[in-house]
């Protein structure tokens, strides 16, 4: 009796530090925050991506960097194709949506709840031209374009997805029906378009990086000869989530919308940073081809500089939807866009 008393003190301290280490060891890394700031369980949020790009190289930086984390959010990025990014959000699989603004005011016409975009990331038309290498048009020129794209089979990407319709726009600019004068080829799987110029499907293609370096890596096409970009301001890659999110929890949508722009921020001032980042996002492109994407993105301007999304951004958007005749109706800058969160994380 005596000594089963005098081991019970031992016996509840060891039961009492295999509790603890069993309560510490149940929390996963993700969990935990640090030391010094104690334990927080990360808020989980899945962002839906129409594909992998490196103009969305800003959410990967706020990824890989940890500005997620830190504020306490566990962001997941996931692959939809077909225009599944923008329904992911429509049906809850997503809680934001990296995309064209226009696809949110499409998406908007039969939704309830409607997807509103909360900070910028690609503020370019990030689409390029792309012929079969050894072929072009003889200059820039409306009419030496007009001439080289009449009859060919064009590689427009998905119908109603913003790289289709600037194409159909280009055309329509330069006085060619897109239903017409050329053929175009709408596969919904965007990750197809060096295959098709380089199987002889299409003659050009249009697309961006990191297929551009890919395809002039391969001999498939040469320097793109024609860059979208020229509109200027376009609301071409936004992150956006239901209003509804907006409303029930602000504090999250602002802690993720402070992420991106420190990775805005990150991409503008640290090339070194960026570089590594794309260079772990895509293993497989070669050096040249990391750089010259690299070299493309600042020479273009790609990135949004603080993350607004300005009226004009949203107007050249809309614009191109508008004389494509896939958008009819009104639209309004407020309805589609909210800043708020930006300017609260100015500093």
């Amino acid at each position: 009796m005596h000594r089963t008393m005098k081991r019970l003190p031992l016996l509840l301290a060891g039961l009492l530090l295999t509790s603890l280490l069993g309560a510490c060891g149940g929390k996963t890394e993700e969990e935990t925050v640090s030391a010094a700031g104690g334990t927080e369980e990360l808020k989980k949020i899945v962002i839906a991506e129409p594909l992998h790009l490196t103009g969305y190289l800003p959410l990967y930086v706020a990824q890989r960097e940890g500005y997620f984390e830190k504020r306490g959010l566990d962001v997941e990025v996931i692959q939809a194709s077909g225009g599944a990014h923008v329904t992911a959000v429509v049906s809850g699989d997503a809680w934001g949506v990296i995309g064209g603004a226009e696809s949110n005011a499409l998406a908007n016409k039969n939704n309830s709840d409607p997807i509103v975009s909360v900070v910028n990331v690609v503020n370019r038309a990030n689409v390029y031209l792309m012929a079969k290498s050894g072929t072009g048009p003889a200059s820039n020129s409306p009419e030496d374009l007009k001439a080289f794209l009449e009859g060919k089979k064009i590689n427009a990407g998905r119908h109603g997805g913003t790289p289709n319709l600037l194409t159909r726009y280009l055309l329509v600019q330069l006085g060619l029906d897109p239903a017409k004068d050329v053929q175009l080829l709408e596969p919904a799987d965007g990750s197809t378009v060096v295959t098709m110029v380089q199987q002889g499907a299409a003659d050009i293609a249009n697309g961006a990086e990191p297929q551009i370096s890919d395809g002039m890596s391969k001999q498939v096409w040469d320097e793109p000869f024609y860059k979208f970009h020229d509109l200027g301001d376009f609301a071409y890659s936004v992150l956006s989530v239901k209003k509804s999110t907006i409303e029930k929890d602000p504090e999250t949508v602002q802690k993720f919308t402070g992420a991106i722009i420190e990775a805005l921020q990150a991409v503008q001032n640290d090339k070194e940073l960026a570089a590594s980042i794309l260079k772990a996002e895509f293993p497989t492109l070669s050096e040249e081809a990391l750089q010259a994407s690299m070299d493309r993105a600042y020479e273009d301007h790609l990135w949004s500089l603080d993350g607004m999304i300005s009226e004009e951004a949203l107007k050249n958007d809309m614009e191109v939807m508008i004389q494509t005749g896939i958008f009819t109706g009104d639209y309004a800058y407020d309805e589609l866009v909210d800043m708020q969160f930006v300017r609260n994380a100015q500093p």
